[in-house]
């Protein structure tokens, strides 16, 4: 019997520690540029909601392991029950959530968390994440492991790398594309992955932010 499971390509040694140099270097980098807008945000965030500033969710990293990816709180400190109450009273949101994990018209989310999810600017927190060698600047979108079982077969390429703050999700689309087409797009990325469309992506992503492709 011939096994159907797609074979995630072998990457060199040195590609993966030249990898990992850049988004150390570049993730410093950026992180510190960065720190005037992340100060301005934590107090903006701090003044009009109560509750913590940073969200700290688990997610699945490279090979399997779990793992706290940050951001700035976007929703109300009480995010669980009002989706949970609205999924119930709602059959068009619950369609909605079930298919894309998703919801455009989101009540758990705070007015300046919206600005902040359009922008992206909650996800630089993630910066962190990239130092410490959970994340890459590039790869994969960062998924729970209640979303694992719908990878399927794919699975097993969303695993062999590190899950980016940015990727050809972020760059195709966003949130105009579907779940199935989110799959497709990162294990396209596995298996054509190189320095050079690590690069064609971090160039893309600039442009793909100001203008709100896709956005939600």
């Amino acid at each position: 019997m011939t096994n159907s499971k797609p074979l995630v390509p072998h990457r060199d040694r040195s590609q993966e520690i030249g990898k990992r140099a850049v988004d150390l270097t570049l993730g410093l980098i950026l992180g510190i540029a960065s720190a005037p807008l992340l100060l301005a945000v934590y107090l903006a965030i701090r003044l009009i909601s109560k509750g913590p500033v940073l969200y700290r969710h688990a997610r699945i990293g490279k090979d399997g392991q779990s793992f706290e990816l940050w951001k700035f709180r976007s929703m109300v400190s009480n995010a669980e029950e009002v989706l949970s109450k609205h999924l119930a009273t709602n059959p068009e949101a619950k369609a909605e959530w079930e298919l894309t994990q998703k919801l455009r018209d989101d009540p758990r989310v705070l007015p300046i968390g919206r600005w902040l999810r359009k922008t992206s600017l909650d996800e630089l927190p993630q910066f962190w994440n990239v130092i410490r060698g959970e994340m890459s600047l590039v790869g994969p979108r960062p998924i729970t492991r209640d979303e694992m079982c719908r990878y399927a077969d794919a699975s097993e390429a969303y695993k062999a790398v590190r899950p980016g703050m940015t990727g050809l999700w972020q760059v195709s689309g966003r949130s105009n594309t579907s779940y199935v087409e989110r799959v497709a797009l990162d294990e396209h990325y596995v298996a054509t992955r190189s320095i050079w469309l690590d690069l064609h992506i971090l160039i893309r992503t600039a442009p793909a932010l100001l203008l709100r492709e896709g956005a939600c």
